[in-house]
């Protein structure tokens, strides 16, 4: 069967990363799709349709998973957008391979997909990576820009308080050079409330 050939799956590194969706709630100022069509590829991220679980399947089996240290739901969009398929996609995964599955998320999949979502995980996700930007609301709103407005940072913190319950590795990360090294600071600090690690991730240009 010949699908089309959108990027689908890239490595990063030594992990296999998969890109599902271009939807995204938020327009993050400092988003690299915002000024570049690739991330760590030479063919675009930008898919002309959203990829079923065959299509998904085909793209994986060109792979050998075996040289993979792990595999990440992180594309040119929020990967909860499309959490049916994540969910199955993961599933797929497991039945073939013993390494870890990550998320990397904006934290906001229960608004998105307008429930709890986090108990879908358990036993199936190995590690969530949430994009908590900032410690303050307003400049979480400012510089985030979600389309759910002011409700989305009480939910991004609730989404990660759920998460522990159901993945073992936990992590929130900001970006460098976005905000103050007070509000790292104090983001620090809201991780060691929740029980998670905390990561400053390099701004990618």
């Amino acid at each position: 069967m010949l699908f089309n050939m959108m990027k689908i799956v890239y490595p990063v590194h030594k992990g296999l990363y998969l890109n599902l969706t271009n939807r995204c709630p938020c327009a993050c100022s400092f988003c690299i799709r915002q000024k570049n069509e690739k991330f760590y590829t030479q063919d675009s991220l930008w898919l002309d349709h959203e990829p079923s679980f065959e299509e998904v399947k085909e793209a994986l089996s060109k792979e050998n998973l075996d040289n993979y240290s792990e595999f990440v739901f992180c594309g040119f969009g929020e990967p909860t957008e499309a959490l049916d398929l994540l969910l199955e996609i993961a599933r797929y995964i497991k039945s073939k391979s013993d390494k870890p599955i990550r998320i990397n998320t904006n934290g906001l999949g229960n608004l998105i997909n307008k429930k709890d979502i986090t108990p879908l995980f358990e036993g199936l996700i190995d590690a969530v990576s949430i994009s908590l930007n900032s410690s303050d609301p307003q400049v979480y709103l400012e510089r985030v820009r979600p389309k759910f407005g002011k409700e989305a940072h009480a939910a991004m913190l609730e989404f990660a308080s759920q998460a522990v319950k159901y993945v073992p590795n936990i992590k929130m990360t900001t970006v460098s050079t976005t905000i103050s090294k007070e509000d790292e600071k104090k983001c620090q600090e809201i991780c060691h409330k929740l029980g998670v690690g905390y990561r400053i991730r390099q701004l990618i240009k």
